[in-house]
């Protein structure tokens, strides 16, 4: 296994993309493959630690939900002023459901006007003050608790719910698989520098845009791995609104030294843009 997830770290950094059959049969997810990274050290030291920080909303409060296994699952919502059928998910970074995600979402939901939305916790309550702990937390996940856990969501919303999706860095490609996952209740798709999905018959299935945020400094989610995205969404006959900066993974976190003020501002106004429309 150790030699696997290596193997996988390898190739991502040096830009080398599977084909579609290896993908889909002899391969791990695409969000498997993202959590692999974390055994690359040159990936884990590149996610310093977390400045630890306090966020009170006085909006928000945590809630908890059925999930699709028969469990349940912790959330962080933001009801709209207005009842709406407008919703967004928002998916965390590989630290888990911290405070800065929180504030975050609390200043989507100042700009975006009236829309509920949903923190979704999958690391099921588990927050990391530390890159060696987000690496665990993020390997941790399984697949069929994260899907049960967008379902019991997506669930939660209820069946005429518009649904769109954001998430950085692990949310990042959680967002695109919440997006195809809510069906045909998606309107919209931000991924934040996330593992794209590689297979193009399950982008097919896609009812939604996708905005595309990527570095392209980034070692693991490059150039030639966006490239590959958008032309698989290509292939898909899906839209994919693309911004590529000359900045470094995880440029939007401001805890983060190789933060990059100019991108992220430019990231967010297109952000914006890209939702606010779809929310009318």
């Amino acid at each position: 296994m150790k030699k696997l997830l290596l193997f996988i770290s390898l190739t991502l950094a040096a830009g080398v993309v599977f084909s579609q059959s290896k993908v889909a049969c002899c391969y791990p997810s695409a969000t498997q493959r993202f959590a692999s990274l974390a055994s690359d050290k040159t990936f884990r030291m590149a996610h310093p630690n977390p400045v630890r920080s306090h966020f009170q909303s006085s909006i928000g409060k945590a809630i908890t939900y059925k999930t699709a296994d028969g469990q349940t699952a912790g959330a962080f919502e933001l009801k709209a002023k207005t009842p709406t059928n407008n919703y967004l998910f928002v998916i965390h970074e590989w630290y888990g459901l911290n405070d800065f995600i929180k504030q975050e979402s609390e200043k989507l939901y100042t700009d975006l006007g009236n829309v509920n939305i949903i923190d979704l916790d999958l690391y099921d309550g588990k927050v990391a003050a530390n890159r060696d702990d987000a690496g665990k937390y993020m390997q941790a996940v399984k697949e069929d608790r994260a899907i049960a856990i967008i379902k019991g969501a997506i669930a939660y919303a209820g069946h005429k719910a518009h649904i769109a999706t954001i998430g950085w860095c692990f949310g990042g490609g959680w967002s695109l698989q919440s997006s195809l996952l809510a069906g045909k209740q998606a309107i919209g798709c931000v991924m934040y520098y996330g593992m794209p999905e590689q297979d193009v018959n399950k982008l097919k299935t896609l009812h939604t845009d996708v905005l595309g945020l990527f570095a392209n400094k980034d070692k693991w989610i490059n150039t030639k791995v966006v490239a590959t995205f958008a032309e698989n969404m290509k292939k898909a006959d899906k839209k994919l609104i693309l911004h590529q900066y000359d900045a470094d993974h995880g440029f939007s976190n401001p805890s983060n030294p190789i933060y990059n003020s100019d991108a992220t501002k430019d990231a967010y106004a297109h952000t914006i843009a890209f939702l606010k429309p779809r929310f009318k």
